[in-house]
């Protein structure tokens, strides 16, 4: 047989477990421990059962598609290919796809994602789109052949008949998420005002369809309202947070889409009384004013109410120019004080009682002081009845003791 290398004995040992069909796509039950999550997002974990265990490696491509964020301690279901890692000599297995085993882990799933799109605001109220109250049209996503969509026909046949727009799908098992997500598309492309979204009750694992993230996303995304109606009362799901509307049970949800027949009949019976109430009172109302204005407008009554009028015209026309005399006097009287005052200090009443105004002939400056002129200067002295112009010749000062200054 010849002598290996290492490399060659481990390269041939992989070469024969690769050629065996049996393990080339197997389905491995365990418990995850030894979880490592490695910054290139590939996970490295052992996974065990009581008596033995395998290693694995999930890369980051395979982990990107996972419905779920694996956990030590967690039990799953491993799909995969049996491998050897040359590089050590060690077998194992390379994890292609990996599924929750068991309603605990199932739930543990179910909590992750809940919690991780809560977190993003998915189920915020405020993305929460309003129901029509009165739709024209209505879209059901569901299986054609199950209850629910009986269920939602007899309710709405009896309640509020509409037109119905049924986009089958498959509620349960395989591929079912991505015939919901395709529905939903449709149904946003289509001229319906809301959509229910719905099923029969079931077990967690019949219902896991509506917790998976791709359909949350969708529903999220939809432009149309969306009601979701999954399973009975006690069973939620995701897409019962996600949703705009949840009902509890796929009849419930057709109770919410439409009115009842008879109580919008009633409504509208009490809108049509509380209109001709309404009219009727608004009438009346108009009448009296009607008659009012007629009872105003008749020969005698206009003659006494133009005689009244004129009247109130002649005494407010009185009581104006009463007034205006009254303001006019104030101003006059006023006009004389301010002009007594005025005259008062009016150079003109000195004048009159004897005195002058020297002003220098050429800047017409006042003369107030000896000092203000000079010998041979020109001056005009301002009397009452006119000017007389002067020349200096002389100049005496009283602290000189009429001392002349020539």
């Amino acid at each position: 047989m010849g002598i290996y290398t290492v490399s060659q004995l481990n390269e041939y040992i992989k070469q024969v477990l690769a050629s065996d069909p049996r393990l080339g796509h197997v389905w491995v039950r365990g418990e995850i421990s030894n979880l490592t999550k490695h910054s290139s997002g590939h996970y490295y974990f052992t996974l065990k059962d009581k008596s033995a265990q395998v290693s694995c490696v999930s890369f980051r491509m395979t982990n990107r598609t996972l419905k779920f964020e694996p956990e030590s301690s967690m039990k799953v279901l491993v799909f995969g290919t049996v491998d050897v890692y040359t590089v050590r000599g060690q077998y194992q297995l390379r994890v292609l796809d990996m599924r929750p085993d068991g309603i605990g882990e199932l739930y543990k799933a179910y909590e992750q994602l809940r919690n991780r799109l809560q977190e993003e605001g998915l189920f915020d109220v405020v993305h929460k789109k309003k129901i029509p109250r009165y739709p024209s049209r209505i879209g059901v996503i569901t299986s054609p052949t199950g209850a629910a969509i009986h269920d939602i026909l007899h309710v709405l046949k009896r309640r509020f008949p509409v037109d119905v727009l049924l986009s089958p799908a498959i509620v349960q098992g395989e591929n079912s998420a991505e015939t919901i997500i395709k529905s939903i598309g449709y149904l946003n492309d289509s001229d319906v005002d809301v959509i229910i979204l719905g099923r029969g009750g079931g077990s967690l694992e019949d219902l896991w369809s509506f917790n998976e993230e791709i359909v949350a996303r969708a529903i999220f995304e939809s432009k149309i309202p969306i009601i979701s109606a999954v399973g009975h009362e006690t069973d939620y799901t995701i897409a019962d947070f996600v949703a705009d509307v949840r009902a509890p049970t796929p009849s419930a949800a057709a109770e919410i889409a439409v009115p009842e027949k008879k109580d919008l009949k009633k409504h509208i019976l009490s809108l049509s009384s509380r209109v001709e109430q309404a009219a009727i009172n608004l009438i009346s109302v108009q009448q009296k004013k009607l008659d009012f204005l007629c009872s105003r407008i008749e020969p005698e009554k206009f003659i006494d109410i133009l005689h009244r009028d004129m009247q109130r015209v002649d005494e407010l026309n009185s009581r104006m120019e009463f007034g205006l005399k009254k303001i006019i006097e104030a101003k006059r009287s006023s006009l004389c004080g301010l002009a007594g005052r005025l005259n008062a200090v009016s150079p003109l009443n000195t004048l009159e009682r004897g005195y002058s105004i020297t002003l220098r002939a050429g800047d017409h400056n006042v003369v107030r002081k000896i000092s203000d002129v000079d010998i041979d200067d020109l001056l005009d002295i301002r009397v009452i009845d006119g000017t007389v112009e002067c020349r200096v010749t002389c100049v005496r000062s009283q602290r000189d003791n009429g001392k002349k200054r020539s």
